[in-house]
């Protein structure tokens, strides 16, 4: 099929493409019907699973929401189970019994809570008895602080009024108090009446005083309680689970769980040590600052610091306010807060990415948006149980499918793969931010394999949109000269670092500069023949080729596959050719012209090694690109340049008059 007159020339692209069963490849420079470019299918239409599954999840936020009186000492029993499973399991290794263990674990865990508190209640007093001591200091400081705030507004505020005054007009004079009857006959005042309530009992007295204590030790013991059954029936409680949620998959649901139960317990526990860790150095750090009630605020730091984010600065503000509260000066008080600033970029930029083995498993936007919903469904304690529950829905995500997307929102693993990423900058024109991610990766892969699997499995994703004829001719164009681009500029990477010997290579040697790794190649005019497929991205994977040949030390030359074509092969000389090298996408599939393309090379250089590639692979049944000894498949571009290396070595030496038949060299 031709191009239709009024398409320009210009936009005549190879497209990668093979036809479906019913449409046979046609012989167009593009390969594809105008009925179907640019045909975009419509998207799905939600179903009865997208509505149910809308509603479940609207009924399981209203269950937390009303449920959170029973679910909130089940949650903490359930998350303090997994902070006491590694110090029960090393009990039960020193050959302690099972219920003793578990009661020495829970019985440390009381006293060090009850240490805690009466710790932080001993500061609180004494620092609410050292207050006074400090009245000067503080009645200064707020003045100071008044008159640089309140007073500038206030003053700003007086002149404001002043001036709005002068503009204002006068008021027109109040109307007279009215006398005699008149005033007589004016509705009287109501008389103000007071009701005094009766002094208090001691016992009344004594209830006020511990109500607000007496819910949470009503919880706490719940949660003891609780977490003394888990630990002594987790065996059972795995088992119910996996009878529950997966009995017909034991493996998967056995690792789900697993998986589970040890990221919790390996992030409670890194995540107590190093907030405890903190809280011990900020006290000490206090202590040397000369800021009372050093430990009260070190303790506070430990604790506030299960808070994500803003935890640890709501006890720096508090003791940077003491600090300079005690001092006319406000050295303490700059001291304090660039003191926890130091420890907290140390804690977070270096000990808990060495504890928690680099993430958590959440990325820092779902922290932020799992702490303000907990906290609004649970209050404080879903603030501090936010970042634990939010790590166990994204554990849950990984195994079941239908929660998946959790996974992908909430989670810290990448949302697309970097062939995926490739392809998408370059759809949305933005080249620059494909260079910077070949940077990146290429300081952990070499170059051969960028260009197997970021750009290779870029290109099958834009292959797939061309079959479907959603890119359009232009934007074709772009993607091709963008990929150009990208090569070009990969030319000079350093790929010293990753070279290394493989199974089924050839013998390599460093260069001088350790930059490249050259293969024994005689020089006396041998190249390679390069020769690109029909398809929209052939061009470009034949530069690819040509790139890492050179890197390798193999001369190559480049044609491209409509001089090929028109020619019938005929530029091909036998005798100055020394190798081909077929490259085009379309190999997997043994589209018709390829083969026709293979065999009309074979026919006109007989004698010459063909290389085939890439992901080409010889069937058992169907057709196959060729079936000659001389014609060689290769299935990735380590095979590839290992084939046209040999190939090349294989054929008699060449002649004088080889150099002058090359044809130009395209993308090198």
């Amino acid at each position: 099929m031709r191009v239709p007159p009024d398409r320009p020339t210009s936009q005549r692209f190879d497209m990668n493409f093979q036809s479906p069963p019913e449409r046979p490849y046609s012989d167009s420079p593009n390969g594809l019907p105008s009925s179907r470019r640019n045909r975009v299918f419509a998207s799905s239409t939600p179903t009865l699973h997208t509505l149910a599954a809308l509603v479940t999840g609207g009924l399981v936020v209203c269950g937390l929401y009303f449920g959170r009186p029973m679910l909130v000492p089940i949650t903490l029993s359930v998350l303090l189970s997994f902070l006491l499973a590694p110090l029960v399991n090393a009990l039960r290794r020193l050959h302690i019994p099972q219920f003793l263990s578990i009661l020495i674990a829970v019985l440390a865990t009381v006293l060090a809570l009850a240490g805690v508190g009466a710790l932080i209640a001993a500061q609180v007093v004494q620092l609410a008895a050292d207050l006074p001591q400090y009245q000067e200091a503080i009645m200064e400081k707020a003045k100071t602080v008044q008159e640089k705030t309140v007073g500038r507004a206030d003053s700003l505020m007086s002149r404001a009024a002043t001036e709005l005054q002068r503009i204002t007009p006068t008021p027109p004079p109040a109307p007279p108090q009215p006398r005699g009857r008149a005033a007589r006959n004016q509705p009287q005042q109501p008389m103000p009446v007071e009701v005094h309530t009766p002094a208090p009992t001691p016992l009344q007295l004594a209830r006020k005083a511990f109500a607000p204590a007496i819910a949470p030790l009503e919880t706490g013991f719940i949660v003891l309680v609780v977490t003394i059954f888990i630990l002594l029936q987790r065996e059972d409680l795995r088992d119910r689970l996996i009878s529950v949620f997966g009995s017909d998959d034991l493996h998967r649901t056995t690792t789900a769980i697993n998986d589970a139960s040890e990221r919790l317990s390996r992030y409670f526990v890194a995540q107590l040590g190093v907030n405890v860790s903190v809280g011990c150095v900020i006290a000490v750090g206090l202590a040397g600052i000369g800021v009372p009630g050093a430990l009260l605020f070190g303790a506070l730091a430990a604790l506030l610091r299960f808070v994500p984010y803003i935890g640890i600065w709501i006890a720096a503000i508090l003791a940077t306010l003491v600090g300079a509260a005690i001092q006319p000066q406000w050295t303490m008080g700059v001291s304090t807060l660039i003191f926890f600033i130091v420890v907290d970029v140390v804690a977070g930029q270096f000990a808990e990415p060495m504890l928690y083995g680099r993430r958590a498993g959440l990325s820092p936007l779902a922290v932020v948006v799992a702490a303000i919903f907990w906290a609004w469904l649970w209050g404080p304690v879903g603030l501090v149980l936010s970042t634990p529950l939010t790590l166990c829905i994204v554990t849950l995500g990984r195994y079941v499918d239908r929660l998946n997307f959790l996974t992908i929102l909430l989670g810290d693993q990448p949302a697309l793969t970097p062939a995926q990423t490739c392809y998408q900058r370059l759809l949305a024109d933005d080249p620059h931010e494909a260079l910077l991610q070949a940077d990146r990766l290429l300081t952990e892969m070499p170059l051969i394999d960028y260009y197997e699997q970021v750009v290779f499995e870029g290109l099958r994703f834009a292959r797939n949109d061309v079959l479907r004829g959603v890119l359009p001719a232009e934007q074709l164009a772009r993607i091709n000269q963008a990929l150009l681009d990208i090569v070009e500029d990969l030319e000079s990477v350093d790929d010293s670092r990753h070279l290394a010997s493989s199974e089924g290579e050839s013998k390599r040697k460093s260069a001088e500069g350790g930059d490249e790794a050259a293969l024994a190649i005689p020089r006396d005019g041998r190249a390679v023949l390069c020769v690109p497929g029909r398809g929209t991205f052939d061009e470009v994977v034949v530069a690819i080729v040509c790139q890492l040949l050179a890197r390798a030390g193999i001369p190559c030359t480049a044609t491209t596959y409509e001089e090929v074509r028109n020619t019938r092969a005929g530029m091909v000389d036998a005798l100055s050719t020394h190798a081909i090298c077929v490259v085009s996408l379309d190999t997997a599939e043994s589209p018709p012209y390829l083969r026709n393309l293979v065999r009309r090379l074979r026919e006109r250089a007989p004698a010459v090694p063909i290389v085939v590639g890439v992901r080409a692979v010889r069937r058992e049944e169907g057709l196959s690109i060729a079936d000659d000894a001389l014609t060689h498949l290769a299935a990735t571009l380590r095979d590839l340049v290992d084939e046209c290396g040999a190939a090349l070595m294989t054929r008699p030496e060449a002649r004088p008059e080889a150099l002058e038949h090359k044809p130009a060299n395209l993308g090198m």
